[in-house]
């Protein structure tokens, strides 16, 4: 049996010392990724008073559920606050999804007359923007839809930039041959798209829909605009609510008959980041099933033509 060449033999031997080294290493950039996450965890879970007299520590001397109590004394609100943001999100990832899905598609066709025109049309919505006015005017009088979850749905539905990566997506990974054996075989325009076209597009489907997920759950300033009615406000807005109020409280508390003792009970700090985990928690969850799809999807899309 032939003994291997000396080189061969080196890079096998050195070859499990580097894959430890490259481990190692990745495990520490995951450990920085999460470790923020972890200390603001600790931090909402900390006592506000030893949070402020011993500063933030991974271990506090004495631990405290105040600030989640706090943020949990509005009942109903916090959990309607949820219900509105999980149907807003679901509704406008599946309703964005759909346009973003049809737009780049029939653009990425080489054969449709008015591609160019709808392609430019989408990148100018890019450069420019009509203003908050303009949109507040439409939005509110125009359609309508002020105090409306469709306030909260319509203005995040379209995005020109999810539409260009899904539009290159589609044109370097779906093949012509595959529509054109749909069209011989007498499939419409739909039935090539659901049929052919979405199957080969998870990837890229997935991470369109992971994006627009995060939009509508962060999303705070369409309710801040449009909302006034309590009962439609989401969570994002909710918890911007209730920091604010605690700020008027602790900026007015010497006009106030607010004792000092209460005051200094009042969870700030350790609300603000109970705040943080109650908005990032569900979302989190949420991350996994797109992970599967997420790289792949965003590795082809950023190919160009």
């Amino acid at each position: 049996m032939a003994r291997k060449p000396k080189a061969i033999r080196d890079f096998q031997q050195i070859t499990p010392v580097w894959n430890v080294i490259f481990n190692l290493i990745a495990g520490i950039f995951a450990f920085m990724c999460v470790f923020p996450f972890l200390f603001v965890v600790i931090i909402s879970l900390t006592d506000e008073s030893v949070l402020a007299s011993e500063g933030y520590r991974l271990i506090p001397s004495k631990w405290s559920l105040g600030a989640y109590q706090y943020i949990f004394e509005s009942g109903d609100t916090l959990l309607r606050a949820y219900g509105v943001t999980i149907a807003v999100t679901v509704i406008g990832t599946i309703l964005s999804l759909f346009m973003i899905a049809l737009y780049s598609y029939a653009i990425s066709r080489r054969n449709f007359r008015y591609r160019r025109f709808f392609s430019i049309f989408a990148i100018l919505t890019m450069l420019f923007n009509g203003g908050i006015i303009p949109t507040y005017m439409i939005v509110a009088q125009l359609l309508g839809l002020k105090n409306s979850i469709w306030a909260l749905v319509l203005p995040l539905a379209m995005n020109a930039f999810y539409v260009m990566i899904l539009r290159t997506f589609y044109a370097t990974s779906v093949p012509d041959a595959l529509v054109e054996s749909g069209k011989i075989d007498g499939a419409g325009e739909f039935r090539i798209f659901f049929k052919i076209i979405v199957p080969l597009s998870l990837p890229g489907l997935a991470t369109i829909g992971l994006f627009s997920t995060l939009g509508y759950w962060n999303d705070w300033f369409n309710a801040l605009l449009y909302i006034d009615n309590p009962n439609l406000v989401p969570l994002q807005s909710m918890l911007m609510r209730i920091e604010s109020s605690m700020q008027f409280i602790q900026q007015n508390s010497a006009n106030s008959n607010i004792s000092m003792a209460a005051l200094q009970s009042l969870p700030q700090d350790t609300a603000r980041m109970a705040m943080v985990v109650l908005a990032t928690l569900p979302i989190i969850f949420a991350y996994p099933f797109f992970q599967r799809y997420f790289v792949q999807g965003l590795t082809l899309g950023a190919v160009k033509e």
